[in-house]
């Protein structure tokens, strides 16, 4: 998490009443096909809210202190994309 994405991350429940709201961070794991986009985002608990794609898409929240306590073969960690752009959620739904 960069102070930048820090700054420009809506609150929670800030965007609830939006119909497209913007995805401000990517995260992957390398080892498997799971994401997290990012669209709102708690500094205070590290709770952040967005679609999860894992075994299904879905939206929820998400600990971003729990994601980087993952670790994976060889001690790979979950990380975020740095060349992720301006998306939209409904591209990804």
């Amino acid at each position: 998490m960069t102070k930048e994405i820090e700054r420009k991350a809506p609150a929670l429940y800030s965007t609830e009443k939006e119909t497209d709201p913007r995805i401000v961070a990517k995260y992957f794991t390398p080892w498997t096909n799971w994401t997290w986009y990012m669209t709102e985002y708690d500094p205070v608990e590290r709770l952040a809210f967005g679609l999860v794609e894992g075994f299904e898409k879905e939206l929820g929240y998400f600990s971003l202190a729990e994601l980087e306590s993952v670790k994976g073969p060889f001690g790979l960690g979950i990380e975020r994309d740095l060349h992720f752009g301006e998306h939209r959620l409904s591209e990804y739904l």
